[in-house]
């Protein structure tokens, strides 16, 4: 381990030695290979810039802050919290397409349109951006340090003035074998409330300035160490099926499960065919394993829930390892 500057400060983080020089992976972008899937697909930075349209407030016409004005923003942040490390190009995925047209083009059916007639902009939005060169390995699994946010304009009432607007910003690791991102509570900004490009640039120097690359490795370093048996995956997985249908009264004194039941089928799919993180001939599975099969399945929810239910992910398995001992975890398995 060596210690980096990370801001202008002089504040000193733990920085992993390297498992994979960056220089060898010879890639200026960010992968974009299913960090999130579900409904979205690829956008390229310059084509929001090129060619999607701006929101505004109704009432007094005044800009909100673009998905192409925030991408830009993070990347800047950590350009200089970073300094000196490799930082790719962002991987941007969007969903929920609102499309217009221009007034011109009033009462033209829809197939005789042409592009420059007309007007598009996506409701949802997420990115990321790895810092290759900041890396770790967990159990022969090779991560990257990895930034982003999401934006989603349906949390935003534009029928009325400008006011603060909603982001979600987190800092954490990207799992090279899958893409999948491992994010604590330590490294995300749920609600984030700014009104201004600075606003949101503050927010994002201090959640990356205090975030200690050292201590979230060491939670993920104790995960492989922990082994389940096939019945008490099997009793996780029947009591996230309960956690589900249950009174909202009885849900209150058990820990939150934060998938889906489409979710749920998923992470049983890939206990037995995942190429990466099934289950041993035994049946037992590990806890970095399941971890993995949960942020797998993860990658199926929407940009709007996507990090909350990432972080949700981590939250479960580390209480899953601490239900070995006793805690409130202990009801998804004993």
């Amino acid at each position: 381990m060596e210690l980096v500057r990370v801001n202008n400060k002089q504040q000193l983080i733990l920085k992993p030695a390297f498992v994979e020089t960056a220089e060898s992976e010879n890639f200026s972008t960010s992968s974009d290979v299913h960090f999130i899937a579900a409904n979205t697909e690829v956008v390229k930075i310059d084509e929001l810039r090129r060619n999607h349209t701006i929101p505004v407030f109704a009432k007094d016409n005044e800009s909100t802050i673009s998905h192409q004005e925030f991408v830009q923003c993070i990347e800047y942040v950590a350009g200089q919290i970073f300094t000196g490390e490799q930082i790719l190009s962002p991987a941007v995925r969007v969903s929920h397409p609102i499309k217009g047209r221009i007034p011109s083009a009033v009462g033209k059916p829809a197939k005789e349109l042409m592009e420059h007639e007309k007007t598009l902009y996506y409701e949802r939005m997420a990115f990321a951006i790895e810092i290759p060169s900041i890396n770790g390995n967990i159990a022969e699994n090779g991560l990257n340090l990895t930034v982003g946010g999401v934006r989603a304009y349906n949390l935003e009432n534009l029928y009325t003035r400008k006011t603060e607007e909603h982001f979600k910003i987190f800092i954490g690791f990207k799992n090279r074998v899958c893409c999948n991102l491992c994010v604590s509570t330590d490294g995300f900004k749920a609600e984030l409330k700014v009104r201004t490009i600075a606003e949101l640039a503050k927010a994002a120097f201090t959640l990356f300035g205090e975030f200690n690359v050292y201590r979230e490795l060491d939670k993920f370093n104790n995960l492989p160490e922990i082994i389940i048996t096939e019945s008490q995956f099997a009793q996780i997985v029947g009591r996230a099926r309960l956690y589900q249908n249950m009174p909202l009264k009885q849900r209150k004194n058990i820990p939150a499960f934060p998938l889906s039941d489409g979710q749920v089928n998923l992470v049983v799919k890939d206990y037995y065919s995942d190429k990466s993180f099934a289950k041993e001939e035994s049946g037992n599975i590990n806890l970095w394993k399941l971890y993995n099969l949960f942020t797998g399945a993860n990658k199926m929810s929407y940009i709007d829930t996507f990090l909350d239910r990432g972080v949700g992910c981590q939250q479960f398995v580390n209480g899953l390892y601490e239900a070995i001992g006793v805690n409130r975890y202990h009801w998804f398995i004993n």
